[in-house]
């Protein structure tokens, strides 16, 4: 397997190394953390060299951001006016942020030299521990760069899929800071412990703030999220 230690921070995270004493202990602590609250962190997993090139790539194509605003509720879903009005589905926030889609980013760019490594699925794949993986085929959407500006945001919501790979790679000036809680759904929808969170009354919410590259496996199905 080739990797681009130009990027990555091997020696920290020998993800080319699989077998390995090393690779082995650091899979075991990721799975544990993914199975006790369904988010992983891998702090500096992009070395300072990594963070600055992506960066600087994600900066130049800025301007080809698209960007959205809309009101939605924690499912994504549409109002059901025959329930209680502090019900979690008729609770309606607004979603604000920006897109630079993946045709704007060069095959031989540092962002995709990351996501394009060789085995780099493999590894991810082995963190999550599921049997079917396939990369996203929508050639717009697979590498995607999110843009926030002052007062853009994400409300608390549910994700559509299973799991999402997210690499930091530049904080706010402010704010910013990634809140979820963890398996709040299971075999229920669980709508009581929902609404607490969005009353923030709920003693489940974590927060945890993201530093430029780091990479973040976080199961959001079943966690709720903002």
């Amino acid at each position: 397997m080739l990797f681009d230690s130009q990027y990555i921070d091997l020696e920290r995270y020998p993800i080319h190394q699989p077998g390995s004493t090393n690779y082995t202990v650091l899979l075991g602590r990721i799975r544990e953390e993914l199975a006790h609250d369904g988010c992983a962190v891998l702090k500096g997993f992009l070395n300072k060299s990594g963070v600055k090139a992506v960066c600087a790539e994600a900066d130049e194509q800025s301007r080809h951001g698209f960007a959205s605003t809309a009101k939605t509720n924690a499912y994504f879903g549409r109002d059901d006016p025959g329930l209680p009005q502090t019900h979690p589905i008729r609770r309606f926030y607004e979603r604000s942020n920006a897109f630079i889609a993946a045709d704007y980013f060069k095959a031989d760019g540092p962002l995709r030299s990351v996501h394009d490594s060789p085995g780099f699925d493999d590894f991810i794949q082995s963190c999550l521990q599921v049997n079917e993986f396939h990369r996203y085929a929508d050639p717009l959407a697979d590498v995607i760069v999110n843009q926030a500006t002052e007062g853009n945001g994400f409300p608390w919501h549910f994700d559509t899929n299973n799991f999402t790979v997210t690499l930091a790679i530049q904080n706010a000036e402010s704010g910013g800071d990634f809140e979820y809680a963890a398996n709040i759904r299971r075999d229920h929808e669980n709508f009581e412990a929902v609404q607490a969170v969005l009353d923030e009354t709920s003693d489940d919410v974590r927060r945890i703030t993201l530093e430029p590259g780091d990479l973040q496996l976080f199961k959001g199905r079943y966690s709720l999220r903002r």
